[in-house]
């Protein structure tokens, strides 16, 4: 049967109105939260004299002036550490690749759960690398996929032949259980995880297995992850300039140290010998009586520091990741997040202040203390925001605008050094965005931190039955062909 179309001008590109849609929201968005910081910043400096009269009322009292010394130190601490922080990032060198002679033998991981055609792309990508293909496993493991996703990495492994090798679990067991079975199966030197929404470049597997070779003390490699999706939806091209600053200032900044406290589970490298060091006790891993189904990543890069062994991050290895973009799911990903940080965080505290590796260990301490500072903050600052809001709501409003100015400038003055100047501009919004949607994130993750789902990967019983009946579909379209 002949497909009946429209021959309207706009619907020969269906795609046309949504960017056209797409980009006036964004220029509207971020002309609405310039003018929205300096009229705050306007604001601020016109009743500046209202202002001092409250500061000059709350020091008169003993919790006013308390609560000035305590912001003022804490101040202090924030700004100090970010100039810590800068210093480290500016002594940062990433490690060039090896020639190929050099190059282990790498076996790459590839966990997926409903996924659908994210896998097969991510498949592809791996397969179409420079590293030597005779030293390079790639092992693709279906978690109990309630979608079409086994279907893709079968249509994956048909066309790529003995370049992927592909599994099924028997049940949906957790990406943990499904990188374990990679790591038994795997025959490499070096370990790389990828996820299975996730496109990397061609050079990203030799950058990642480079620094095992360069440096014997290296037992784990984070990669550089970026945003796949950011063109797509306003909350990604929001955080594709965060991700780039947590990973290219931040991280950066901690491989200076040997210590990356998170290889991220988009993209992340270990030695054999570190990952069987640990590897029963990384699948058998409890919190509060539970056996822990997140975190996985984290978990890994401690128990890897634990054994004295340094973690580094690679600026040269890409990887392209997908991101909600709902803020629903945005928010459940965040909260996942954030318990990993407040499990890993007691369990790194075992043994950071311990003789845990040779050479320097107070810069893995400062962090350390730098990331309990956030936590033990969390409480109090919702507190004092509650109250603020409450009382002085203009002095409130306008001073977190002020302060969001200031801040993401730092965000948006390195991502347009580094990238692009107008996407840095996404800085300003997101910071907004974060302040007045996902304050919440890390008093409720830490109130919450004994739950272990996942959150973003389960499919709705109304998406499961859209897979059905596409599938049924399917079906019927190929017994009518035959």
């Amino acid at each position: 049967m002949k497909q009946l179309t429209s021959s309207g001008p706009m619907t020969k590109n269906p795609n046309l109105i949504e960017k056209l849609v797409m980009n006036s929201s964004s220029t509207l968005i971020i002309i609405g939260t310039f003018l929205l910081m300096f009229g705050a910043a306007s604001l601020f400096y016109f009743l500046q004299p209202y202002f001092e009269d409250i500061y000059l009322k709350r020091i008169s009292t003993t919790w006013g002036f308390t609560l000035m010394i305590v912001g003022s130190i804490l101040l202090t601490l924030k700004i100090s550490f970010l100039v810590y922080i800068l210093v480290l990032y500016l002594r940062y060198k990433v490690v060039n690749s090896v020639s190929d002679e050099q190059l282990p033998l790498l076996t790459v991981i590839v966990p997926a759960y409903n996924e659908g055609e994210l896998v097969y792309k991510t498949l592809i990508s791996l397969t179409d690398s420079d590293y030597p293909k005779e030293k390079l496993q790639i092992i693709s493991i279906d978690d109990g996929s309630q979608d079409d996703t086994w279907q893709w990495m079968k249509k994956a492994k048909q066309e790529l032949g003995n370049s992927v090798s592909i599994y099924q679990q028997p049940k949906n067991m957790g990406k943990r259980h499904a990188l374990y079975r990679g790591f038994n199966l795997g025959m490499g030197e070096v370990f790389i995880t990828v996820d299975s929404d996730s496109i990397v470049k061609k050079d990203t597997l030799r950058n990642m297995a480079s620094p095992f070779i360069v440096n014997e003390e290296c037992g784990a490699v984070a990669g550089n992850v970026r945003v796949l999706n950011r063109k797509d939806a306003l909350i990604p091209r929001m955080l594709n300039v965060s991700f780039a600053f947590s990973f290219e200032f931040i991280r950066s900044a901690q491989s200076t140290l040997g210590s990356v406290l998170c290889t991220p589970g988009a993209l992340s490298a270990y030695r054999r010998e570190a990952v069987f060091n640990c590897r029963e006790a990384w699948i058998n891993q409890t919190f509060m009586g539970q056996v822990s189904k997140i975190g996985e990543d984290r978990a890994m890069t401690n128990m890897i520091l634990k054994q004295g062994y340094k973690v580094l991050f690679q600026r040269n290895a890409y990887v392209l990741t997908n991101i909600p973009e709902r803020y629903k799911n945005l928010s459940k990903m965040f909260i996942r997040w954030e318990r990993s940080n407040v499990r890993e965080n007691i369990a790194m505290s075992k043994f950071a202040f311990s003789n845990f590796r040779e050479g320097k260990k107070t810069g893995t301490r400062i962090l350390l203390l730098n990331q309990w500072l956030k936590m033990t903050m969390a409480y109090p600052a919702l507190l004092i925001m509650l109250f603020f809001i409450v009382t002085y709501p203009v002095l409130f409003f306008s001073s977190t605008f002020v302060s969001a100015l200031v801040f993401s400038s730092m965000r948006a003055l390195f991502y347009a050094k580094k990238h692009n100047v107008a996407e840095s501009l996404w800085a300003y919004p997101y910071s907004i965005f974060f302040a007045f949607t996902l304050f919440w994130i890390t008093p409720y993750a830490i109130a919450t931190a004994g739950r272990s789902g996942w959150l973003t990967r389960d499919l709705t019983k109304k998406e499961l039955k859209k897979q059905q009946q596409q599938q049924q579909v399917e079906v019927e379209v190929v017994a009518v062909s035959s």
